[in-house]
C-alpha cells in the first residue's frame, strides 16, 4: 500500500466519522504531491475526490479543477486529453476569478498557455502566457514569473 493510499484511507475514516471540513483541501494536497511524483492516476483520483467534497466551497473546487487540468495536461498523457485539460482549466479560471483568487487565476492562464503552445496554437499561447506573466509580475511571484516568461519566449 502506498503512502497516498494510506492518506486516502485516513481521510475516508475521518469522513465516515463526519469530519469533512478540510477533506477537499487534504485530498488536493495529496493529489498535488502525487502529480509531482508522476503518479498521475492517484493524482486524478485525489483531485476528483477533492472536487466531490467541495460543492459548497468554490475556492476548493477551483483548486481541484486546476489540479485535474494539470493531470490531463501532463506530458505523459496523450494529446487526446487536451480538450479535457482545457475544460478543467477554464472551469477553474471562472471559479477563481469569481472568488478573487489571483494566484490561481494566473496559474490557470499559465496552464492554458502551455496547453496551447503544445498544440501548436501560437497566438492563444502568447495571449494566455502574457496574462500569466503580467499577473505574476503584479503579485511579485518571481519564481512563477520566470516560469511564465520562459514559456512565452518559446510560444
Amino acid at each position: 500500500m502506498t503512502r497516498f493510499q494510506e492518506g486516502e484511507q485516513l481521510l475516508q475514516r475521518e469522513a465516515g466519522r463526519g469530519i469533512v471540513g478540510l477533506h477537499a483541501e487534504a485530498c488536493h494536497a495529496l493529489g498535488r504531491a502525487a502529480l509531482l511524483l508522476g503518479r498521475l492516476d492517484e493524482a486524478r483520483r485525489l483531485a476528483e475526490r477533492a472536487l466531490f467534497y467541495s460543492p459548497a466551497h468554490p475556492g476548493f473546487a477551483a483548486h481541484a479543477l486546476h489540479l485535474l487540468g494539470d493531470v490531463a495536461a501532463h506530458p505523459d498523457r496523450p494529446h487526446a486529453e487536451r480538450g479535457e485539460a482545457e475544460a478543467h482549466y477554464r472551469k477553474a479560471l471562472a471559479l477563481a476569478e469569481g472568488c478573487g483568487m489571483r494566484p490561481l487565476v494566473a496559474h490557470c492562464y499559465l496552464g492554458l498557455g502551455r496547453l496551447a503552445r503544445r498544440g501548436g496554437e501560437a497566438a492563444p499561447a502568447r495571449e494566455h502566457l502574457a496574462i500569466a506573466t503580467m499577473m505574476y509580475r503584479e503579485m511579485d511571484m518571481t519564481c512563477w514569473l520566470t516560469n511564465a516568461e520562459e514559456g512565452a519566449r518559446r510560444a
